[in-house]
């Protein structure tokens, strides 16, 4: 995807593994651009107000940079989420890191996976290996999120409505 809108639609769905997913989003048009690669991402708030909000602020080092993303709060849907996200790249993570814990933010959740990208003209696939088991995420289009589930051979009962963050907790990490 060259251009991400100012709202996120994405499915995150259970997979046993990324391995067989590879020749698959290739089966559909996919192209790989970011090899599997570790990725960190902390999560920071100010006495809880972004979470009581419904909201994150997100630090993320991939594939060689770093990113700040703002997520605002969901919009009900059963299975794709669906959120207003603005995201920049930042040329000093740790002057980026200053500024927030000056400004009162702290990490509060530290997240680890490894993630390769994988892209098409609508739609983005993440496979992605956290520790409590592997997911694909689709992003994009919702009626091409659908069709590319239904390519894969992907049912419904394989989304996971729950975030990353939700999972960390869930599973005692973070």
């Amino acid at each position: 995807m060259k251009h991400k809108p100012a709202v996120e639609t994405e499915l995150k769905l259970r997979i046993p593994a990324t391995r067989p997913y590879r020749a698959l989003l290739e089966a559909l048009g996919f192209h790989e651009v970011v090899p599997a690669q570790a990725e960190v991402s902390v999560l920071w708030d100010r006495d809880g107000e972004l979470r009581a909000a419904g909201s994150a602020l997100r630090t993320r080092r991939f594939a060689g940079a770093f990113r700040l993303t703002w997520k605002g709060p969901k919009v009900p849907d059963p299975m794709l989420k669906i959120r207003p996200e603005h995201e920049a790249g930042i040329d000093d993570g740790e002057s980026l890191e200053a500024i927030l814990r000056a400004l009162g933010f702290a990490p509060v959740l530290l997240m680890e996976k490894v993630r390769a990208v994988w892209e098409r003209e609508e739609l983005e696939a993440c496979l992605d290996e956290t520790p409590f088991g592997c997911y694909l995420e689709l992003e994009g289009d919702p009626q091409a999120i659908r069709a590319a589930m239904e390519g894969l051979g992907l049912a419904p009962d394989r989304a996971e409505t729950r975030s990353y963050p939700e999972l960390y907790q869930a599973h005692g990490l973070g």
